[in-house]
């Protein structure tokens, strides 16, 4: 039998009051006259969406949920030009050591999904650099928390610039820009517009890094490729990670808009997938991208309880027969 755990994407619409990702733009810093003031006030908010991770993580195991995606947006203006003095992991250690002990303590699964601005294929040196930037920033944040930054970041290639072999030979290109400690910290994604479940094979497999199977994009972008031919590939670029396999999992939001994400997941879109890859590997982890966040996966175990081929071990887990 194999273990299916689900996760679900830094919001929760149960737990109130508990946003992770209150910011101040800079427009609002630049109004506050006493810059040192201004300063202590990002700190202030990062503090609380700090405090708040800890509420959902806390949420989380309450609920038998094992597998979180953190947000990226814990500190604001974090990597802002004007703000480059800014020493702002020094006052957050202690609530990143608090975060890290409770994730250790439940053997929880927490990672990464940086914006769309991150892109590691870019022709343009200053967006390489800046997206260098912001993936220390996520391992910085990893270490303060003390936990294995190994693949806790989840990519896609980047922007195809009109030319996807080029775009693919540029990501291996500047890949050798990239810091050993970063490069350990990534995961690729294939997406929904411009790199296939090949294409990004072709990179993980000459580079060494796991790849994020997503079931939805590759139905949204190449629905007439068969990904079942290609899963030993997936899962084989799992197999020097401390981590089990991961993928993610959403449900068109109508045929008409395929691409976007419905509020919930189609139960029997996921067990298609599911039913193909059984006893392939051990354990998968399935990161639940919905529009409901908790509430979708809460709703899709209660579906989920009701099938016959599955075995629930806890509110979020189950075998698969």
């Amino acid at each position: 039998m194999m273990i299916v755990r689900l996760g679900y994407v830094a919001m929760s619409m149960e737990l109130k009051n508990a946003s992770p990702s209150k910011t101040m733009t800079f427009a609002q810093f630049q109004k506050i006259e006493d810059r040192e003031a201004a300063i202590r006030k990002l700190e202030r908010i990062a503090l609380e969406n700090l405090e708040n991770t800890l509420r959902l993580l806390k949420h989380n195991v309450f609920n038998d949920i094992h597998f979180y995606r953190l947000t990226s947006r814990l500190i604001p203006l974090a990597n802002h030009e004007e703000l480059s003095g800014w020493d702002y992991m020094r006052p957050l250690k202690g609530k990143l050591r608090e975060i890290g002990e409770f994730v250790r303590k439940h053997d929880l699964r927490v990672d990464f999904h940086p914006d769309h601005f991150v892109v590691l294929n870019s022709p343009k040196p200053d967006v390489l650099i800046n997206s260098l930037r912001t993936l220390k920033l996520h391992y910085m944040l990893l270490k303060g928390m003390k936990i294995d930054p190994t693949h806790r970041c989840v990519l896609h290639v980047g922007g195809n610039y009109k030319e996807t072999e080029t775009s693919l030979e540029r990501f291996v290109t500047n890949w050798s820009e990239v810091p050993s400690p970063i490069q350990q910290l990534i995961m690729l994604e294939n997406d929904d517009t411009s790199f296939t479940l090949e294409d990004t094979l072709f990179l993980c497999e000459k580079l060494g890094i796991p790849l994020v199977f997503d079931y939805h994009h590759h139905l949204a972008h190449h629905r007439e490729a068969s990904w079942e031919d290609q899963w030993d590939r997936v899962t084989t670029t799992w197999k020097g990670s401390p981590l089990p396999i991961k993928m993610h999992i959403s449900s068109p939001k109508s045929q008409k808009e395929f691409r976007h994400h419905a509020d919930y997941v189609d139960a029997d879109m996921f067990f298609r997938f599911l039913n193909g890859i059984k006893g392939s590997v051990p354990q998968i982890d399935c990161m639940i991208e919905a529009k409901q966040k908790d509430e979708a996966l809460f709703t899709l175990i209660r579906e989920i309880e009701k099938r016959e081929e599955v075995e629930i071990i806890d509110g979020s887990s189950f075998y698969i027969k």
